[in-house]
């Protein structure tokens, strides 16, 4: 077989950057629209009121903890395919080996999420929850817990696709599915349409029902499409190749629990505003909906950057290894300094549409809101460039060493800063979100060291694909 090198070879800067682009924009709206889904669910149980919205903060808080840690598990798949088809572009049978491995890891990462979540009331309560809203979140998460296992199967599929730089299926299912979310979240919440009002319970159900739909959608490309098919992904899936699985189970252990520093710091945050006040969590959460919304760019950056670097790795290409990096670098920041700008510009128009009363409670959440919103913008070029450095290195399947950079940035300076900001300082929530800042800002510049490092250190004489 012939090696791929022709997918990046002799690249200049501009054809990177249109390269980088072509791949980047349908991830990042394909991020935008599974984000917008939670999104979703966060402003129409915002609908039922204060209570409703705290409930399903927490409720996803939690279900976040677990679950994106799964999450890292099967993006190992990513760089493994792009290395093995940058390598060799005709590769069939490793590739279809490596999606048949996620799709396992898929399956028995979720048992035991299942287990955690349906536990929820016990341990938000452990945690110096409000009862009340804990039992309400445990209710949420009964219904919201069974879109973990086609979610998985999503992103393994999603992953396989995007590697063969086709990533527009998985937009257009994803977007689909937006769609189809929006209506269940308004007919199951609500009661419409005939359905009964299932309330807090309802929002659950219908994530649930639309994950289940974008998995078996991308199944339906992926066994129609002329291109996809000769891959054969479904055929004898039982088969394994313990090596291999053991790789990948290695590599995606790694990216699961860098992916758990960071997401839980900001699971664990909610819990403490939870302690706080109800006001203080329904805030922090509106800011976190809305700074999640910026951040699904230079996360889409970031997985094109896992794919375009990883082709670049498998063809043993280093100059396009650096091309590949410093672009979906200078995007992602770049991209992040704007939204900072905004951010500092209008942030009450950016939480507008997630608070539609004027009684007081609702003021005091608007207002801390915006004052968190001013924060959040400090953080927003640290935050796109750790994430887009994090994926450059997962390119090179690099991921011992930025592990344990995120364990420390993390947990080791940003929660500590962030505690004693907050309750030694009197700062409240105003301190943990400095914690968060700092915190991003300390991995931002430690991985692009880390990075720095590693592409100078690449010798391609004596590497195999």
């Amino acid at each position: 077989m012939q090696p791929a090198a022709t997918i990046i070879a002799k690249s200049t800067w501009s054809t990177e950057m249109r390269a980088m682009l072509v791949l980047a924009w349908p991830m990042v709206l394909t991020n935008l629209a599974q984000n917008a889904m939670t999104a979703t669910d966060v402003l129409m149980l915002g609908w039922l009121g204060p209570d409703a919205l705290a409930a399903g903060a927490i409720g996803t808080n939690l279900y976040f903890m677990p679950f994106i840690f799964g999450l890292g598990l099967v993006l190992a798949v990513s760089p493994v395919l792009a290395q093995e088809i940058g390598a060799f572009k005709y590769e069939v049978r490793r590739v279809r080996q490596t999606v048949r491995h996620g799709l396992w890891i898929t399956v028995l990462i979720s048992i035991p999420i299942w287990i955690f979540l349906w536990n929820a009331k016990s341990i938000l309560i452990a945690t110096g929850q409000d009862p009340e809203i804990a039992a309400k979140a445990e209710i949420y998460m009964h219904t919201l817990q069974w879109a973990t296992l086609p979610f998985f199967g999503y992103v393994v599929l999603r992953s396989f696709v995007s590697a063969l730089e086709r990533p527009m299926w998985a937009l257009v299912i994803t977007v689909l599915a937006v769609g189809f979310n929006a209506l269940a979240n308004y007919t199951l919440i609500f009661g419409h349409f005939g359905f009964p009002a299932f309330g807090i319970r309802g929002s659950g159900m219908a994530t649930s029902i639309s994950s289940w739909l974008m998995f078996f959608g991308l199944v339906a490309v992926i066994a129609l499409d002329h291109k996809f098919k000769r891959y054969r992904l479904f055929g004898r899936w039982w088969r394994l190749d313990r090596k291999q699985f053991a790789h990948l189970f290695k590599l995606g252990f790694n990216i699961g629990m860098l992916l758990s520093f960071e997401v839980n710091l900001f699971a664990v945050s909610a819990l403490i505003m939870g302690t706080i006040s109800r006001e203080a969590v329904a805030a922090h959460i509106i800011a976190i909906q809305i700074t999640s919304l910026t951040f699904m760019v230079p996360l889409g950056i970031s997985q094109a950057a896992t794919v375009r670097v990883g082709l670049a790795y498998g063809a043993n290409d280093k100059a396009a290894i650096l091309k590949s990096g410093w672009t979906s670098y200078a995007l992602g920041v770049g991209f992040m300094a704007l939204m900072s700008l905004m951010f500092l510009a209008i942030p009450e128009k950016l939480i507008g549409g997630f608070l539609t009363t004027d009684d007081p409670q609702t003021m005091a959440v608007r207002s801390l809101a915006i004052t968190f919103m001013m924060y959040a913008a400090l953080f927003q070029i640290v935050d796109g460039a750790q994430s887009v450095a994090g994926g450059m290195l997962r390119g090179l399947q690099d991921t011992k060493l930025p592990l344990i950079i995120g364990g420390i940035g993390y947990w080791v300076v940003g929660m500590p800063i962030g505690w004693m900001l907050a309750f030694h300082f009197g700062l409240g929530g105003v301190g943990i979100w400095i914690g968060l800042a700092v915190g991003l800002a300390f991995v931002a510049v430690a991985l692009i060291w880390r990075w720095i490092v590693v592409t100078r250190r690449l010798e391609f004489s004596a590497v195999s694909p």
